[in-house]
């Protein structure tokens, strides 16, 4: 990863404050630390003695503070109390707090925030496409409980407009910097990412159309238990077009060509619990091009992960014929 984005603590380190983290809970969630994953943060699967399972998320430095990660534990207790969706709940330390403090070795803080293990299976690129209209339909409960809900004072989260999302400074570091990317493609993307800005400018962020989303819930953020679809990891979420969620979806996936299936599925799921106007579903072509470029963003500044290492050679590629394919009018990803 890039300065900006890296976490230049070792492995050794973050477990070590994993272990300092786990000493402010009782001792029925003490038991064996083991790094699960290390992308955006550092996530520690907890197998507790008592035989029940947590996760520890680490926060890495310079994209969330105390406020924000407040502002998610809130959406997540309320999605889980007004509407009983099943998403990752924080659980309180001895003190009743739910949020750890640490200082790292090099003086800076870090946070941390144990939740309870969710159940499921993380679902593979070759899933039976009509798992996606459940999550389309998981998605719009989302979104209606968003619209109506009322936040806490002091609530904060990202917002994810277009300038942030594949803008020079955007959160996700900028594509154009993206190794491998040569001088054509750069062209091909900035006249897309133009155009895209535009229709999105004229599409508006009315309350209807745009607000508080998941804004990451690909693959690896969903699980499968028992025929019900949840969503995890709510790190990113934060205000945004609500259909951003469904580019979301397809998250490095866009070119595949089972993904029109997938888009089909999601939009007649969500289509169960809440109707999409013709703008909505017009703006898809845009919103899915964003994403893509967004995306690429996210791999040049993450190019030492496993999932930008796992892309391919061909994945740039695919997104600069992705971005000329919007250009032109093309819209193999459903907006029919």
């Amino acid at each position: 990863m890039n300065s900006r984005h890296a976490d230049n603590l070792d492995t050794s380190i973050l477990s070590q404050l994993a272990a300092q983290a786990m000493e402010a809970y009782p001792k029925a969630y003490q038991g064996k630390i083991r790094l699960l994953t290390r992308s955006e943060n550092a996530t520690f699967h907890i197998a507790a003695s008592s035989g029940e399972n947590y996760a520890l998320r680490l926060h890495r430095p310079h994209y969330h503070d105390k406020q924000s990660i407040t502002g998610e534990l809130a959406w997540l207790k309320a999605l889980q109390e007004d509407i009983g969706l099943t998403v990752p709940q924080a659980i309180p330390d001895r003190d009743g707090e739910v949020i750890q403090t640490l200082k790292a070795p090099d003086g800076a803080l870090r946070y941390a925030v144990l939740f309870n293990w969710v159940e499921g299976e993380m679902p593979t690129a070759d899933l039976d496409p009509s798992l996606f209209q459940r999550l389309g339909e998981v998605t719009a409960h989302l979104h209606q409980h968003s619209q109506r809900w009322e936040k806490p004072d002091n609530f904060k989260r990202l917002i994810w407009n277009h300038e942030n999302m594949v803008g020079a400074d955007g959160y996700w570091g900028d594509w154009r910097a993206t190794p491998g990317l040569d001088s054509n493609g750069i062209i091909i993307m900035r006249e897309a990412m133009e155009q895209i800005g535009q229709s999105l400018e004229k599409f508006g962020q009315s309350s209807d159309r745009y607000g508080l989303i998941h804004a990451d819930l690909r693959l690896t953020n969903i699980l499968i238990h028992e025929g019900d679809t949840r969503a995890i990891d709510f790190d990113d979420c934060g205000t945004g077009w609500f259909l951003h969620d469904l580019a979301a979806a397809i998250s490095f996936e866009e070119h595949n060509p089972a993904a029109p299936l997938w888009v089909e599925n999601w939009l007649k799921g969500y289509d169960r619990v809440q109707s999409l106007s013709r703008e909505e579903i017009d703006i898809l072509p845009a919103l899915f091009a964003q994403r893509r470029i967004q995306m690429t963003a996210w791999v040049g500044s993450h190019a030492d992960t496993d999932m930008a290492r796992s892309l391919g050679g061909d994945w740039l590629a695919h997104t600069v014929r992705l971005c000329r394919d919007y250009l032109d009018g093309k819209t193999p990803l459903g907006a029919a």
